[in-house]
């Protein structure tokens, strides 16, 4: 907290609305309604994310998706640390109000996506180990149990462990703004599945390449 003792408050609130605003671009939409004319929202789970936008059988659509929803939180984060490189605060800030705007953006009715490549898109530009650190058990959760939501789950909780313990002792301790903005996704993240949380208790989770009607 004692870097937002020196920035003014239209500082702040100039990052957070900027991050807002680039967070809210809805890629999956955009891009499935201007090459397909569908709009992904009616399709699948409803998600705008890449995940749902692999569900119109168009790989390359949700791989530019997933690319563009993961780099709008990672320039959101390094613009703003960019401008204000002695102030970590306003960069956690913009990436925070960045992936914000992802899950709430104005342009629909403040119903997006899940949230989870925008997550790993923050957590690699706000200090790459843990964002590889982060994905890494993405990679394994989703290899061993085939259910992306699980892995994005466990990879979300471990997130702000992982800049606590191990990057402190490979000497690459992560600022306080970075845990804090770890945290903050990561419980988001979990509220926004709440829906695939229920699932997966009653063992009705959709796997991986399964789909869902």
């Amino acid at each position: 907290m004692q870097d937002l003792v020196g920035p003014a408050l239209g500082t702040l609130a100039l990052a957070a609305a900027g991050g807002y605003l680039l967070g809210s671009i809805p890629f999956g939409v955009i891009l499935t309604r201007a090459v397909t004319g569908q709009d992904v929202r009616q399709i699948g789970s409803g998600n705008i994310g890449a995940t749902n936008v692999l569900r119109t059988g168009r790989k390359d659509l949700a791989i530019a998706t997933l690319l563009l929803d993961a780099g709008k939180g990672a320039a959101a984060l390094l613009v703003a640390r960019f401008l204000f490189p002695d102030v970590p605060a306003i960069a956690a800030i913009a990436g925070g109000a960045a992936f914000l705007g992802h899950l709430f953006p104005v342009w629909l009715g403040f119903k997006g996506g899940k949230g989870v490549a925008t997550f790993f898109g923050l957590l690699l530009a706000a200090a790459w180990p843990l964002g590889l650190l982060a994905g890494a058990t993405w990679l394994i959760v989703a290899a061993l149990f085939r259910i992306s939501s699980l892995a994005a789950l466990v990879s979300s909780a471990a997130a702000p462990l992982y800049a606590l313990l191990p990057l402190a002792m490979l000497g690459l301790p992560a600022p306080a703004p970075i845990i804090a903005l770890a945290a903050f996704t990561g419980v988001l993240i979990w509220i926004r599945h709440h829906q695939n949380i229920t699932r997966l208790l009653k063992g009705t989770e959709p796997r991986i390449g399964a789909g869902k009607a």
